[in-house]
């Protein structure tokens, strides 16, 4: 009797769940059926380089999305979508501010397209323009530095061309990526000598602004010489061990080695280095930790670089001249924790640039004194690589 009961009750449960089950979904299609009808009234607003549609959407359940297909160039065509969730399409891409036609479509689920609804759109002055009123290039320590202004934050390449070999040809230097709404970014490694220099603007679709070409001369200097010395001073910062010592930031590559101060200890803090010689400093580069910690954690935000020739022995600032105040600079402008090829390439890889803001006395000891790191509140410093240029 006992064996019955369990027969039955493990046949209910079978049947319960069997009737439970989810019947498997079937969308019918019809391959034959027409087109879904066209969208109405569409009102356009103009934006830089592009424009906003908005529409009405038809009651077609056959419809599947709208889409957009215009030229943002003499024979480029470009497409934008938008589901049937949407009454918006988004236009992007062009590169001046004449009228264009924008031909909208009603799409079905079959594919079948519907005649096109024909809209003037007349894009406002696109970005890769606006950016180009403020762009600048000038000379700088070892090569040329450009500056712009970017108040859209529009993704831009800025393209460096240059005639290094006086032949009267441009060729190409150096591209730079960015979106940030203003910033300066350099070439070095160039002669002092005259040559001409070439900068543009480009955007994701080729758009290209006129160039701003200038005969410019790259201010000399040359690299203090590495390994520098180690100058402990009573209140400097010390390394969090011998495995991150201040000599790793002078072995000169940007690697896993790297200075680490000790961990939870409070802002302001530094060290001193020193040069051996007397420098009249130009620049310093400064190599971020690498790739996952760049622009994160215990790197460097903002720092001032000081210096003497005659240090206080107790570790005071008796003696010490401030060269200057700097700040570390991200390309991309992304938020804390988000990283681009760009950003790794120029924090880490390549090495970030701080130019003196005026020319300093020769000093050969330097004091670097870290004020904030990219993690407020990390409480401690790090650092891959530093490198000196300068006249000695």
């Amino acid at each position: 009797m006992r064996n019955l009961v369990k027969l039955i009750a493990c046949i209910f449960i079978y049947l319960v769940v069997q009737s439970c089950e989810e019947e498997p979904r079937m969308d019918y299609i019809d391959t034959n059926g027409e087109a879904p009808a066209q969208v109405s009234n569409i009102v356009v607003e103009n934006t830089p380089g592009g424009a906003i549609l908005k529409y009405k959407l038809n009651k077609d359940v056959n419809l599947a999305y709208v889409k957009a297909v215009y030229e943002i160039t003499p024979g480029v065509l470009k497409e934008s979508k938008s589901s049937i969730y949407s009454d918006t399409l988004k236009l992007e891409g062009f590169g001046n501010t004449q009228e264009h036609e924008v031909k909208v479509y009603s799409v079905g689920r079959n594919e079948k397209v519907s005649q096109p609804v024909i809209v003037k759109v007349k894009p406002l002055i696109p970005p890769v323009t606006l950016a180009y009123d403020d762009l600048s290039i000038e000379t700088a320590f070892g090569g040329v530095r450009v500056r712009i202004k970017n108040q859209l934050k529009a993704n831009l390449a800025i393209v460096i061309d240059a005639d290094t070999a006086g032949k009267g040809v441009l060729r190409p230097l150096q591209t730079f990526y960015t979106a940030v709404d203003s910033g300066t970014f350099t070439v070095r490694g160039l002669s002092s000598k005259d040559m001409q220099f070439s900068v543009y603007l480009r955007d994701r679709w080729g758009n290209k602004s006129l160039a701003v070409v200038k005969n410019l001369t790259p201010l000399f200097e040359k690299s203090v010489p590495k390994p520098f010395a180690m100058y402990q001073l009573p209140t400097d910062q010390p390394a969090l061990s011998g495995s991150y010592a201040l000599t790793n930031m002078w072995d000169g590559v940007a690697s896993a080695a790297i200075y680490a101060s000790r961990n939870n200890t409070p802002m302001p803090q530094w060290f001193t280095v020193d040069l051996k010689i007397p420098v009249v400093l130009s620049r310093m580069k400064a190599h971020q930790r690498v790739q996952n910690f760049t622009y994160n954690y215990s790197c460097v935000k903002a720092f001032e670089l000081w210096g003497s020739n005659n240090p206080a022995s107790d570790g005071s600032w008796e003696g010490w001249s401030l060269i200057g105040k700097f700040n570390s600079f991200k390309p991309s402008g992304t938020p804390l924790g988000t990283l681009t090829a760009e950003d790794i390439a120029y924090g880490y890889r390549d090495g970030e640039d701080f130019e003196m803001p005026d020319t300093p006395p020769a000093y050969r000891y330097v004091r670097f004194k870290t004020t904030e790191t990219w993690m407020l509140g990390a409480n401690q410093v790090t650092i891959s690589e530093l490198s000196f240029w300068g006249e000695f």
